[in-house]
């Protein structure tokens, strides 16, 4: 198969991310296809992306301002860190995945997403695609699914309550269903518009963000909270209000937010202020993707076929119409994951 692998490939590129990372991406046709790293040792795949899905981190990065998204990325670059495809070729080093297999994973921040048509991956961020589950559904797993996973499953034993302070996006609709089959008790926060949503996820418990303080309506129901995982970065206050609803060993977990140099000091300030100077008493963890990916994906793939999660995919787009889905993704009002079809090949 490796023989069949083309020199260059399209894919969606930007070179700059002013004025929105949509309105910055041109589709190329001739962009070279990546190599295998030389290195003896690493354990990489060359894989031809079927599809791909995008998250907020994927415009937010590239939009950081004072150029340092150019820092983290080098341009031009092609974005989505999400896919699940077909492996086409290995380094000589990997013996657990073998040409002609499905996989999912998730890239770091490199200059080659998978919003092109073919992506090197680091063997230790991929699994193999499980009987029965969809190649829409596995590219929709990673980043949402290893985000909710890692944050909820290290922190919580079987009848802990857990607060999940925004429970309709990916990483909500994943975390719900992932915190009720380790056997928990789930509060969200979410919308009038999405508390059905989230109930039929699994949701025990809703708090309606757009008709209560969603502190106060915390406050009411005590100290009973083992764990609070914050999606949202808002409201302000909810960390130090962690003191009157999370138990006195509970923790905090911090994912999500808005980028801009307020919500940064904001969340500088929960994780650095002692309690004597009006910070927060519970412990406060700073969410980045942790430990083994491989294992990690390996379990949420299973659990999915299992039917103890299912991804929620809104929306799948033509590999023609990227940039309308991160002008979609972008208004925050998406109820599960978009997924980019950038091969119409079967698998």
């Amino acid at each position: 198969m490796s023989s069949d692998i083309p020199p260059t490939m399209r894919a969606w590129q930007y070179s700059q991310a002013t004025g929105g990372l949509e309105a910055n991406l041109v589709l190329k046709d001739d962009v070279h296809v990546p190599t295998l790293s030389p290195r003896v040792g690493d354990n990489e795949l060359l894989i031809e992306v079927l599809s791909a899905s995008i998250n907020p981190s994927d415009y937010k990065v590239a939009e950081l301002p004072l150029n340092l998204g150019r820092a983290v990325v080098r341009t031009p670059a092609t974005p989505a860190w999400d896919f699940c495809g077909r492996v086409v070729k290995t380094t000589n080093t990997v013996d657990n995945f073998r040409v002609g297999e499905i996989v999912f994973g998730r890239l770091p921040a490199t200059r080659q997403g998978a919003c092109g048509q073919y992506i090197v991956a680091s063997a230790t961020a991929c699994a193999s695609l499980p009987s029965g589950v969809g190649v829409d559904e596995a590219a929709s797993i990673p980043c949402a699914g290893l985000t909710a996973y890692q944050t909820i499953a290290p922190n919580v034993k079987p009848g802990d309550k857990v607060f999940l302070n925004g429970g309709s996006g990916g990483v909500g609709s994943f975390g719900i269903q992932i915190a009720k089959a380790l056997g928990c008790h789930v509060t969200v926060s979410c919308s009038a518009a999405k508390a059905e949503q989230c109930k039929a996820l699994g949701a025990d418990d809703i708090i309606e963000y757009t008709a209560v303080d969603v502190c106060q309506a915390l406050r009411e129901r005590g100290q009973v909270f083992k764990l609070c995982v914050d999606n949202v970065g808002l409201p302000a206050e909810l960390y130090k209000a962690g003191d009157d609803y999370l138990l006195p060993d509970g923790k905090f977990v911090q994912v999500g937010g808005p980028m801009s140099l307020a919500a940064v000091s904001s969340t500088m300030s929960r994780l650095l202020r002692p309690s004597f100077l009006g910070g927060g008493k519970r412990k406060f963890q700073l969410y980045t993707l942790m430990g083994d990916q491989h294992q990690d994906l390996t379990i949420l793939g299973q659990m999915v076929a299992e039917g103890k999660v299912k991804p929620v995919v809104e929306h799948a787009y033509d590999f023609e119409h990227v940039p309308t889905a991160f002008k979609d993704l972008r208004k925050g009002k998406t109820h599960g994951k978009l997924v980019i079809h950038v091969s119409d090949k079967k698998t």
